[in-house]
């Protein structure tokens, strides 16, 4: 009865082992918050973010009073001869100790130091803000990215769908001719050309089905899951048909390249980033000429030199006043820090106007692919109808012996063709959409 139990166990536990894990279904908005959370670029931005941050406090509390505290024991042991009346007794000797217990507490605070207290607060909150520019646009690219791998391992799967239906179609169509040569009303010939053509079939759904599971494979990558668990992707909301009214509307919004344009540098995150940075060489350059004023603190201490511990904190000196500082010549080291300053803020400079060169060109590169992504599915719709009777009028010539399987082959070929130019232009089309989108940098994940 044991044997029977423990064996009945053993087949429960085999045949749960071997039922398939199941697979999870992420939508487009679960994958982008998943990558979000989870990507390396992000996370380091966000990082380098709160590095900068702590750099802003620094750079405030130089306005605060600089403290130390210190203190000290220290043992004294001197060796010598007894003295009796002054006079040495010969052969004898003494060891005489003493203790030191020192404390000390110093304030300075800096009252002028050439304005580089000021510069340095202004480069650490241009370069924090920087740093935060810098977060909401790898953010931003990192969805695009996301947004685009997603898309296109939806319009991986749609081949795959229309080369498996192109194989069945074929397969019956085998089907039919292998039935009319048995029944000597068509050559062997076109059996083996029909043969070949479900071959090279079969050929192109294993090609489709590797390129998705590719791209799969990448976008899991991309959003930081693991490959341990199987995933699917399939999002109900996202719609790849195009509606005639929406791009009548998404035309009139982005037909004026020099509004999109304005739009773009008023609000894209790395642009600003790149003004931050100017901003941030702009006080290195004065901060550097700081070295040519003097500077001036004020300081205060008290300390205590005592041979009891006891007494140690009472201290008995007090000091305090103010220092001045000027550096009147140093080998032309602070004329070298500023012209190197000057040159960043030159480069920064330099850097600006070419983002406002690249912007404007991304923006026309954007308006000029979502033009041609809506003109590719108008001609795509087109070549699918036009297709799909072309190849109807050819099979049914070619079965009634009126056309050849030549004709019907490069028929059907045409059909695949505009079917899968079909996708990939309806796919084309919303990655143009969100491709705008990013290029303006309007939306703020």
């Amino acid at each position: 009865m044991h044997l029977r139990l423990v064996a009945l166990t053993f087949l429960l536990l085999a045949s749960f082992a071997l039922v398939p894990a199941q697979s999870k279904n992420l939508t487009l908005d679960e994958v982008i918050r998943i990558a979000l959370d989870s990507n390396v670029t992000v996370i380091q931005a966000q990082n380098n973010l709160e590095a900068t941050e702590s750099s802003v406090m620094a750079s405030y509390g130089r306005y605060l009073p600089f403290i130390s505290g210190g203190g000290g024991w220290t043992r004294y042991q001197n060796e010598g001869q007894l003295y009796a009346g002054g006079i040495p007794i010969p052969g004898s000797s003494a060891t005489v100790t003493s203790e030191s217990f020192t404390a000390s507490l110093n304030a300075s605070l800096t009252l002028f130091d050439g304005f580089d207290r000021e510069a340095n607060v202004n480069r650490a909150n241009a370069v924090n803000e920087a740093g935060g520019q810098t977060v909401k646009r790898t953010r931003q690219s990192i969805v695009f990215q996301v947004q685009s791998a997603y898309l296109n391992v939806l319009r991986l799967e749609q081949l795959v769908q229309v080369a498996q239906e192109n194989l069945k179609r074929d397969n019956r169509q085998l089907e039919r001719i292998t039935e009319s040569n048995r029944v000597g009303a068509l050559s062997l010939a076109d059996v083996y050309r029909q043969q070949s053509q479900v071959a090279s079939d079969e050929l192109l759904v294993i090609n489709a089905q590797n390129n998705y599971g590719k791209s799969k494979a990448d976008l899991v990558a991309l959003i930081g899951l693991s490959f341990d668990q199987d995933y699917q992707f399939s999002d109900p909301s996202l719609s790849v048909t195009i509606d005639t009214a929406e791009v009548q509307v998404l035309r009139a919004e982005y037909s004026n390249r020099a509004a999109l344009t304005s739009r773009a540098l008023s609000i894209r995150p790395d642009y600003l980033g790149f003004k931050n940075d100017y901003e941030a060489s702009s006080s290195s350059v004065t901060s550097a000429k700081s070295n040519y004023w003097p500077s001036l603190s004020a300081f205060a201490g008290l300390s205590s030199n005592e041979e009891l511990f006891g007494r140690v904190f009472q201290p008995k000196s007090f000091s305090w006043g103010v220092r001045l500082n000027w550096t009147i010549f140093d080998g032309f080291g602070t004329n070298m820090a500023v012209q190197n300053a000057i040159a960043g803020r030159r480069n920064a400079e330099i850097t600006v106007a070419q983002a406002e060169r690249n912007i404007s060109v991304e923006v026309r590169k954007a308006q000029l692919d979502l033009d041609a992504a809506v003109k590719q599915y108008d001609v795509s719709q087109k070549g699918v109808l036009s297709a799909s009777e072309d190849r109807k009028i050819a099979e049914e010539r070619y079965n009634l012996g009126a056309g050849t399987l030549l004709d019907l082959l490069t028929a059907n070929a045409g059909l695949v063709n505009a079917q899968a130019n079909h996708v990939n232009a309806s796919y084309n089309y919303i990655i143009a959409k969100r491709n705008m989108e990013y290029v303006l940098g309007e939306r703020i994940y």
